[in-house]
């Protein structure tokens, strides 16, 4: 993209104008990872954190944050999302824990901001959940894997 689409003539921030775009399905698939001692992870794999069950309060805070991302990016659309799921999984030994973030709609515009807020909102509930345990605990990634629909398609991070 040479432009960016969120200033107008006069380089101040707008809302992009959407009307006039066709309505189509969108899909976005974020990931955030939560970086730990192999102990800590152990812990939140087990459920035997001392909040309880980690990656299912964090999946439901991802759902919870992805509708309400317009209300948190200033210039981002409300949409009308016909899907949001959240999935955590754990890698002990590593120490890491992803959260993967779907969201999809059939609209105007696309929902990145969707999932990487839900992506985003889950691992800093893995975060202040584990907090007590370990404050080393790190957010060290979020990043979109993949968006389709619209004028531009299907992407995938290579």
């Amino acid at each position: 993209m040479s432009e960016l689409t969120h200033l107008d003539a006069a380089g101040r921030a707008r809302m992009v104008d959407v009307g006039e775009k066709p309505p189509t399905e969108r899909r976005a698939v974020a990931q955030a990872v939560v970086r730990v001692t192999p102990e800590t992870a152990g812990k939140v794999l087990a459920g035997d954190a001392p909040k309880g069950d980690v990656l299912g309060v964090a999946r439901i805070a991802g759902i919870q944050a992805a509708k309400r991302t317009s209300e948190l990016i200033p210039l981002c659309h409300p949409l009308a999302l016909t899907f949001v799921g959240v999935e955590g999984s754990v890698d002990a030994g590593a120490g890491a824990i992803r959260l993967t973030a779907e969201a999809r709609t059939t609209g105007p515009t696309g929902v990145e901001m969707e999932a990487m807020t839900a992506a985003s909102v889950a691992a800093l509930t893995v975060y202040d959940m584990v907090k007590g345990i370990e404050r080393g605990a790190e957010i060290s990634e979020v990043v979109l894997l993949e968006k389709s629909g619209g004028r531009s398609g299907h992407w995938t991070r290579g």
